[in-house]
């Protein structure tokens, strides 16, 4: 291996890790080297699509975006998509490897160790430093035995650790401290330093904050990140940011979102919340879809059957049927697609529990949960809209009805998803289609005309990787953070 190497944990899930190695990624290219990211175990629905049609966690996709490379399977070897509070369907290199039940996972997890170090290896075969970005905490200790991504793969690879502690969430020094004190001695010792993330106002006065954490553990501080407004622009990882606020943006326009119990690949909703006249409303269980919605985005989700009898529970199929008759648009992604249909059929349980449920009825389809998986990349032209479009489909089941004769999308010149007679109900399977520039402005025109104003989704996405980089070199000690990086197989002083 000719790369050096640095991994970084947090003091818990949300703290900002995703983020942090995404901006070292971008920084350390503008230093003219070449950072790879690497994660080794993902636990996410939310996931992007490889150029060879496998499946990666979507933070992993942003940070190969910040390092200037494409996806790749070997940068996130585990992902673990979450079937209900009980499993996860496992993905391996990018294909489904079967389900796990949770007591299962807890003793069958070892099997990843192997892949997980070979992908790591080929990875750092080509890379000048591998940034490394672990899951969850290590202070999780009840999960350490047979841990693949955390202080497990630090010590099995032998990578050193910088340790993240999260400030606006409150008791960051008992939080970091605390770690300290809950790990055993071999694992402390792979942590050689710590940042204090999310600060707001003067970071002198956290000066003493941090002295004392340095004194308790040795670590050595790197430095205070404050609240960068840079982060907001980019795609969150997991649907907690959703949890906490339920808007975005104060424009004209609203949309509503339901938050289903299994949202997947919400961040198909980020360039319309990047658009300052629209106004994006994740609606929560318990409350009512606003009734002066100009739209209603049914969005992706890992079991549809399921999220069907959840949505129906909320009364939510009433607000969408409410808002159909008042000749709102609604517009359905993947999974949201399916939920518009007339009936979905699950019968050998590929999707979640074995079933058959009569769905919205909005659109003359009807879905079948069986065939192939499509994992691609896609990309076409959307007739209507007279714009292209691109994105990728990753989804299982085939629709098909009356209904799918007026295609939303040419995809390659291939069909793909429904419209209603009026065009007021759509459906689709293409994830990403709205950071396609005129695609969004043609749609948002049909909502109220001239509401668009972002011209370059993907120039702003850029520009905020770069700006989170020059908060990381303004706030941190990038020099003694590269300092910090060891040769794989490294392994701390005695």
């Amino acid at each position: 291996m000719s790369a050096r190497a640095l991994m970084f944990q947090g003091t818990g899930s949300d703290v900002g890790k995703s983020i942090v190695v995404a901006g070292v990624c971008r920084a350390l290219r503008r230093r003219g080297l070449r950072a790879v990211p690497f994660k080794p175990q993902n636990m996410s629905n939310n996931a992007a699509v490889t150029a060879d049609g496998g499946e990666i966690g979507r933070a992993q996709a942003l940070q190969a975006r910040a390092a200037g490379l494409p996806p790749s399977v070997h940068m996130n070897p585990v992902l673990l998509k979450p079937e209900g509070d009980t499993g996860s369907r496992v993905v391996i290199r990018g294909q489904v490897d079967g389900t796990l039940s949770s007591r299962d996972w807890r003793t069958r997890r070892a099997r990843f160790l192997p892949p997980i170090l070979d992908s790591f290896a080929r990875l750092a075969a080509g890379a000048d430093i591998v940034v490394i970005e672990g899951a969850g905490s290590p202070a999780e200790t009840n999960l350490r035995r047979g841990d693949v991504a955390n202080m497990g793969f630090a010590q099995a690879a032998g990578v050193p650790v910088v340790l993240i502690g999260d400030i606006d969430r409150g008791g960051v020094i008992a939080s970091l401290v605390g770690t300290w004190s809950v790990l055993d001695d071999g694992d402390r010792a792979y942590i050689r330093a710590f940042l204090v993330n999310k600060f707001r106002g003067d970071p002198s006065l956290f000066a003493d904050g941090m002295a004392s954490v340095a004194r308790r553990t040795g670590w050595a501080p790197l430095g205070i990140l404050p609240w960068l407004p840079a982060v907001g622009r980019l795609p969150a990882e997991d649907a907690v940011p959703l949890e906490r606020g339920a808007a975005a943006g104060d424009g004209g326009v609203t949309i509503a979102v339901p938050m289903l119990s299994r949202i997947a690949n919400f961040d198909d909703l980020d360039p319309l919340r990047a658009e300052p006249g629209v106004r994006v409303v994740f609606v929560k269980p318990g409350t009512p879809l606003p009734l002066d919605a100009d739209a209603v985005i049914l969005p992706g989700t890992k079991s549809t059957l399921a999220d069907l009898a959840m949505l129906r529970a909320q009364g939510w199929d009433t607000d969408i049927a409410a808002l159909a008759r008042a000749g709102r648009r609604v517009l359905g992604i993947c999974g949201g697609f399916q939920l518009l249909g007339r009936t979905i059929a699950d019968a050998a349980g590929v999707d979640g529990p074995p079933g058959e449920a009569a769905a919205l009825g909005l659109l003359d389809v009807a879905t079948e949960m069986a065939g192939d998986k499509a994992v691609r990349l896609a990309a076409g032209e959307a007739p209507d809209y007279g714009a292209p479009v691109h994105g990728y489909e990753i989804h299982m089941g085939r629709t098909g009805g009356p209904d799918c004769a007026r295609p939303m999308l040419l995809l390659g010149g291939r069909p793909d998803g429904a419209r209603s007679a009026d065009g007021r109900i759509e459906g689709t399977y293409l994830h990403g289609l709205f950071a396609a520039d005129r695609f969004r402005a043609a749609w948002l025109d049909g909502l109220k005309p001239g509401t668009a104003a972002l011209t370059d989704f993907e120039g702003a996405v850029d520009a905020a990787l770069d700006e989170l980089a020059d908060g990381l070199e303004a706030h941190l000690d990038m020099d003694a953070l590269l300092d910090l990086a060891e040769p794989p197989g490294w392994s701390p002083p005695r």
